[in-house]
């Protein structure tokens, strides 16, 4: 059964109404329900507010790293294991093809159930991870593949043994060594990027973020606790955090918004994986018709854009 979020009611009547003239064979209804429907899907998803496109971003229905991949590729094979301490399910990385590209793709999966949240560990990755994240990178570069990241995490795993394991070394050597990769690199923020989760397998040519996902340097939870101690502010720390799409692309934090389907890919999951699709094949084809010199000065210049400053001389 399809869950809706609070502001999505008007919607689920209408769904369900049109459902009920269709086991009535009204094709009159139908048409009339859709016309509505239409209607109130351009409504409600035309003013959308900062905090309801976070619960869009962590929908309970909206697809995974898996569910993309399932989709979009064909041929493909799983790699597992860092081969130093053991195989992290919160990372999963498959070398196949999306149309005729081969690629390797490596995404964050958070997985549904219970037994498969455990499995995956709520989508927060182990040090294991993202040095396998980082062993199917050097696997790619060796044979020249290009690389398609996605992003879905909460953030790292912060456990004792996580830390034990160099939790923050396993990050910051990812950020350095996806920095210097010699294959053409594309990174998509499917759902909720947080932090130095987000960051470790978020670095690339061409970093996009789908319409309804966020991105941010802590959850708006953690903000509302350590700004105001004041969990009924998480809707003000949201405003304040800037963390969607279309905010991230106006301050130049991510070079494109990948257009899911207006009602949200919750509800159009084939939708949603065919815009994802022909993303990945275009900015790739745009990528390996550069030379390496020139893909690796524009990577350098937008990563080191945010911190730009010039100097001015005092009055």
């Amino acid at each position: 059964m399809a869950t809706y979020l609070d502001f999505e009611t008007k919607i689920k009547i209408i769904q369900e109404d049109i459902i009920s003239a269709q086991v009535r064979h009204d094709e009159e209804e139908v048409a009339i329900l859709q016309d509505y429907l239409d209607k109130e899907v351009n409504r409600t998803y035309g003013k959308l507010s900062d905090f309801q496109k976070l619960q869009l971003a962590r929908h309970i229905d909206r697809p995974y790293a898996l569910d993309y991949i399932n989709l979009i590729m064909r041929d493909k094979y799983e790699i597992h294991g860092d081969r130093h301490f053991r195989d992290d399910a919160a990372i999963v990385c498959y070398m196949g093809y999306i149309g005729d590209e081969k690629v390797m793709v490596i995404g964050e999966q958070k997985g549904r159930g219970t037994k498969n949240k455990l499995k995956r560990n709520f989508g927060m990755p182990h040090p294991e991870g993202y040095r396998k994240a980082l062993r199917a990178a050097k696997l790619a570069e060796k044979f020249n593949i290009p690389i398609v990241m996605l992003v879905d995490t909460p953030g790292a795993y912060p456990g004792i043994g996580a830390e034990e394991r160099n939790q923050s070394e396993a990050i910051a050597r990812n950020l350095l060594e996806f920095a210097e990769l010699k294959v053409p690199t594309v990174s998509i923020v499917i759902g909720e990027g947080g932090s130095g989760g987000a960051l470790a397998i978020g670095v690339a040519d061409k970093f996009a973020m789908m319409r309804y996902s966020v991105f941010s340097v802590i959850s708006p939870e953690g903000c509302s606790a350590i700004l105001w101690n004041d969990p009924a502010k998480v809707e003000t720390a949201t405003n304040a955090l800037k963390i969607t799409s279309s905010d991230l692309l106006e301050l130049g934090l991510i070079d494109d918004i990948i257009n899911e389907p207006l009602i949200g890919a919750h509800r159009d999951k084939e939708g949603a994986a065919e815009a994802l699709r022909e993303y990945c094949l275009e900015n790739i084809a745009k990528l390996k018709a550069m030379s390496e010199e020139e893909r690796m000065e524009l990577r350098y210049s937008k990563l080191i854009a945010p911190g730009a400053f010039k100097e001015v001389e005092a009055s």
